[in-house]
Order: structure tokens, then sequence, then C-alpha cells
């Protein structure tokens, strides 16, 4: 079971709600340590004095500012500690905006936040419920690990809230600055767009996360295992070449064709909620009672692409 790592409330107005804050995500990343070639010695770092190259301990380590021109600020941990936002335990909820009108660019790591105690468990289902049938998420401010940060808070599924921690604006680049070669939009053109919208349309469909996965984890672990049994380990095909512009209708067309050929061969789904149930039983999908018509139809359709 996950520990939380961070307890506090959520001030709504008025009303405060005791939570514990959980991370919603792990990071599932193959990690490798390193070897010199040919041999079996592992390979440390090391805190070293450059001038000296006698090792550092961490106590004699303090931390330097580059004014430039080779000129720091030495600052103390202490210091940092000093003039760091205090220990908050309050989550405090500034005002509330549409959920849509915030660039995903500006998301950086989800938590659950979860009642501390069953008997806070009205004010915060009151919470998660009005947020749900809003929209809306609540724009916070809060201090997690000594940092302040802003965060968006939302109804999430299972009758949870989900937070949200924020970039401040100050984080975000200018690409204008940034980019190489900045793209400029390009005269209209009819046809291509048009057959470019078909395509949009013909491979649009409902959102199901546990339809993606991390292939190259996987590609990891098969090449562990590959080169563990001896076996010869496959590579992987070159990626596509760039399509290019005198091509790009015919590609559209190809693209939009071979879609609508996929989806005449595609079994057409149930109509009725009965028939629905019917399948989504023959595929072992659970929780078919709790589920309305429409989430029986995407449960459907995940099974069946996971199934051919």
């Amino acid at each position: 079971m996950a520990r939380a790592i961070w307890r506090g409330a959520v001030n709504f107005g008025l009303v405060t709600v005791p939570v514990e804050l959980y991370s919603a995500t792990e990071d599932h990343t193959v990690h490798f340590h390193q070897f010199e070639r040919g041999t079996s010695d592992r390979i440390r770092y090391r805190r070293v004095n450059e001038r000296t190259g006698k090792e550092v301990g961490l106590d004699d380590i303090v931390k330097g500012y580059d004014l430039g021109e080779g000129e720091y600020v030495l600052v103390e941990q202490q210091e940092l500690d000093d003039i760091a936002p205090g220990r908050s335990r309050s989550i405090d909820i500034e005002a509330f905006v549409e959920l849509d009108d915030i660039d995903p660019v500006y998301f950086q790591k989800s938590y659950w936040l979860a009642p501390s105690k069953e008997e806070f468990g009205r004010a915060y289902g009151l919470l998660v419920e009005a947020m749900a049938r809003t929209g809306k998420a609540g724009v916070a401010r809060f201090v997690l690990q000594g940092r302040e940060q802003i965060a968006a808070i939302r109804a999430g599924e299972e009758c949870l809230l989900v937070l949200d921690t924020l970039l401040f604006a100050d984080d975000l680049r200018d690409p204008e600055r940034e980019l190489k070669n900045p793209p400029s939009r390009t005269g209209k053109r009819g046809k291509e767009i048009d057959m470019a919208i078909s395509l949009i349309d013909s491979m649009t469909e409902d959102w199901q996360p546990e339809d993606y996965h991390d292939t190259y984890t996987e590609r990891v672990h098969k090449l562990i295992d590959d080169k563990k049994a001896g076996r010869k380990v496959s590579v992987e095909a070159p990626p596509a070449e760039p399509t290019k512009v005198v091509d790009l209708f015919e590609a559209l067309s190809r693209s939009v064709e071979s879609r609508g050929r996929k989806g005449k061969s595609s079994k057409a789904a149930p109509s009725s909620k009965a028939e629905l149930d019917k399948e989504a039983r023959e595929l072992g999908i659970k929780g078919r009672s709790k589920m309305s018509k429409a989430e029986l139809e995407r449960a459907v359709r995940g099974a069946r692409r996971r199934a051919s």
C-alpha cells in the first residue's frame, strides 16, 4: 500500500477538508549500472576538489551561484532553508478556472488527494461532486518538499480529487527564441486541409489509456532477456522517410482509404445495452453491472482491439 507523502488540508472558501497526498504515478524506467568495458569493474563517481584531486565530504561542500567571469556567491544550505517557505499544511484554493483553459504544457506531476479520516468523507465528497458537475479546476498554492507549488485540483475517476502540480509561467520557454526553425502558418490549401481533416475524423476514437504502453521499455527488457539467453538481438526498423510536399495529397488520400477499409472490416457495435453486456461478458470485462451503455461500448471496443 502506498504511503502518503504530505498531510494537510484543502481550504475551499470557509470549508476545510483534511487530506493526504499520494503520488499517482511511478517510474518504470530500466536503470543500469556502469562498468569498464571488458571487465566486471563498477564505475563510481566521487566528489573531488578539481585543484587538489582529493575527495571532499558532503559536510564540507557549499553551493555557489555563478556570477560569470569566474566569480561566485557561496551559499550555505542553512541559509537556503532559512528563506524557504514554511512547512505549510494547507492547500489554499484561490480561484476556479475552466479545466480546458489550462494548456497541457503547464502540467507537471499528478497526485491523488484522499480524505485523511473517514469522518471527513462528506465534505470531501461534496467538493468532488461540485467540481465534477462544473468541469472546473481549483487553482491552489501549497508547499511540498520545501518549495512553493501552484496546482490544479480537479475531479478524477472513482470519486477522487486529483492534484496536478503546474509550472509557473516563468518556467516556460519562448518558442520564437528557442526554436531554430519556428513554424509559420502556411497558406490555405483546400483539398489537402479537407483530406487531413477526413483522416483525423477516420482515426478519432474514445481515449482508452490502457491501450497504450511503454513499448521501448518492453524492448529493453527483451534485449536483456535475449542477451542473457544468448539469443540474437532483433533490430527495430528505421523510421519512415519524411513525406515530400509534392506527395502530400497522395499520402493523405491513401491514408484515408486505408482507414476506410479498416473501418468497414471491423465488427459493428451492438445497439442495445443487453447486447453490449452479453459481448462484454464473453470478452471477460469486469465491472459490467456498474457501467453505463457508453462505458460498455468503450470497454467492448478496447477489448476487441486488444484481442485483435
